[in-house]
């Protein structure tokens, strides 16, 4: 069965036994912003087809700005899009992108820790974010340590919601942003990317 079976997040929280609270965790990290890509997004959305699938929202709208930001963190991380994710029959699939650690082997290394999973929906936050939430939970015991914080984004492309899984806690950030505001957007995903890499130095001095 894949991550795809869960359509809820109570019914996620319910069978892992996951505790469920609500706060504003993320502290916006400002981040620069080129003229050129705003200038290119405007005319994607204005122009272009960016919501009639999930292909499409991940591959117009929430891909290029995972993108710009992972572009600073590229040394530290590897960004994927699609890659097999499996724990168990239960937790399996392929959620849109998952942030893991570069591999000292190189890029084509699918390699753990992994930090962060992204889920695409049209609208349906809900199922959007119990496929969410066991990709997390598939991430966290893969990592085999309970005390890196997965990160995990729910978006349509227009509005993205964050959370995190610390342990068997679940937060939902109360907070949600829109891409009509792109700096406070981008600086939300760039607290993620942040605190990812000062997990992972962590990891590593020890």
């Amino acid at each position: 069965m894949s991550f795809s079976q869960y359509k809820s997040i109570g019914d996620v929280v319910k069978k892992f036994q996951i505790h469920y609270t609500e706060s504003n965790f993320v502290a916006e990290v400002p981040f620069n912003i080129s003229d050129y890509f705003r200038e290119d997004l405007e005319i994607v959305m204005r122009e272009g087809v960016v919501d009639n699938s999930e292909y499409a929202i991940c591959e117009n709208l929430i891909y290029p700005i995972l993108k710009e930001v992972w572009k600073w963190y590229r040394k530290s991380f590897v960004l994927w899009s699609h890659q097999s994710l499996t724990y168990d029959e239960e937790l399996s699939g392929f959620p849109e992108y998952i942030l893991a650690k570069r591999s000292p082997l190189g890029k084509v290394v699918f390699d753990k820790p992994y930090f962060l999973l992204v889920e695409a929906k049209q609208d349906k936050f809900d199922e959007g974010w119990g496929q969410c939430l066991a990709e997390m939970i598939a991430a966290q015991r893969l990592n085999e340590n309970p005390n890196i914080t997965i990160f995990g984004i729910v978006s349509n492309g227009k509005i993205w919601q964050f959370g995190k899984l610390e342990a068997d806690c679940f937060t939902k950030n109360v907070r949600f942003y829109l891409i009509q505001e792109l700096d406070t957007l981008f600086a939300a995903v760039n607290f993620i990317f942040q605190q990812s890499q000062v997990q992972l130095e962590q990891l590593i001095a020890v």
